[in-house]
């Protein structure tokens, strides 16, 4: 049922966004057509959005992981910047081999944010600090933390506003070296499709993000540890009744949740971005993340498959303002339409419920 309503959700999503073109005075059909083509047509283009979607997919688990523990983890985008942050900065320091390095850097990115994730957890465990509230600024610590270390001496790079970039020996990058090479040039001029699927920076996050779902599927759904994450996330109170520490728990869901956003982030570093950058805002794929979870019924593989459907459209949504001259803002409006239907299921509910009464009929 949930699916089903996610579903129609995201078709009332982009009918609401066929409505917006319309009053723009562009066609519809022909703006899907151009996102359709911008999506599949090219072998780089399908690996552009498998790029944009990593990072997409592992803050959606992260958001999804919290909200099937009874958690609002709001704070994904603050995590996603101190995995990025991290990973650039041990990216750049270490230098050992990349077998060491890469598995090294990417588990004290994942650890930091899992701390970072934790402290919102801690506080609303002893506290009871609510985890909106404290990851809300928890985000912007986060930011401006970032910035700093942007400037720090040994990690910036001169006359820029960016950190150095990391060691060759830190990148995930898939065939990075090989495609350059000789043999690799040779290669590839021979297959096309891999030549084209292979020009931008695809790499090894994808891998990590699947393992990551079935992962957390894993837990959630096979393990004592996830049962009792879920149960104090139902009814606290029962829970302490039943014997389960519940403040344990509430932190523990956090730092889970938090290392899920510091993955997304580590891999984005190491993977695409290779540093990172003065922001004057958050760059979003925290935020979008909420997104992703919301759209993937805050399941797991839920949220994979809705990943890719926000970065399918984020990526293509930009070929419509250079191909039909249209207002780029028409992609947020439907993901914000998405969203505001997914918030409201009772309408589809009742719309689904009339027609299952009349086929009953």
């Amino acid at each position: 049922m949930k699916v089903l309503l996610s579903v129609c959700s995201v078709i009332a999503g982009l009918l609401v966004g066929g409505i917006i073109l319309k009053m723009s005075g562009i066609s519809a059909l022909d703006a899907y057509r151009v996102m359709w083509e911008g999506a599949v047509s090219k072998p780089q283009y399908v690996a552009y959005i498998i790029i944009r979607s990593t990072p997409l997919i592992l803050t959606g688990l992260s958001v999804a992981f919290a909200f099937r523990t009874g958690l609002f983890n709001i704070g994904s985008e603050g995590q996603f910047i101190i995995g990025a942050l991290s990973a650039a900065f041990f990216g750049y320091k270490f230098h050992f081999d990349p077998i060491i390095q890469i598995p090294l850097v990417i588990f004290i990115a994942t650890f930091l944010a899992s701390i970072y994730g934790g402290i919102a957890g801690y506080l609303k465990a002893k506290f009871g600090v609510h985890e909106v509230i404290s990851t809300i600024m928890l985000n912007w610590i986060a930011l401006y933390l970032s910035n700093y270390c942007v400037f720090l001496d040994g990690f910036h790079r001169p006359d820029t506003e960016t950190t150095e970039f990391v060691q060759s020996s830190s990148s995930i990058t898939l065939f990075e070296k090989w495609k350059d090479s000789e043999s690799g040039i040779a290669w590839l001029g021979q297959h096309e499709f891999w030549q084209q699927f292979l020009r931008p920076s695809v790499n090894m996050g994808i891998f990590l993000a699947i393992i990551a779902v079935i992962v957390i599927w894993f837990i959630l759904n096979k393990t004592t540890f996830g049962f009792n994450l879920k149960s104090v996330g139902l009814s606290p109170e029962a829970s302490r009744y039943a014997g389960i520490n519940v403040e344990k728990k509430i932190t523990q869901s956090m730092m889970i949740s938090g290392a899920l956003s510091g993955l997304a982030g580590a891999t984005h570093v190491l993977g695409f971005s290779k540093n990172i950058a003065i922001l004057a805002a958050h760059e979003g794929y925290g935020f979008d993340g909420i997104a992703v979870s919301l759209i993937g019924s805050n399941s797991p593989f839920g949220t994979l498959i809705a990943g890719f459907f926000l970065g399918a459209l984020k990526y293509s949504g930009q070929k419509i303002q250079s191909a039909l001259e249209a207002p780029s803002e028409v992609i947020n409006i439907m993901i914000g339409s998405i969203i505001f239907f997914i918030a409201i299921p009772a309408i589809f509910e009742k719309i689904l419920s009339l027609l299952g009464r009349k086929r009953h009929e």
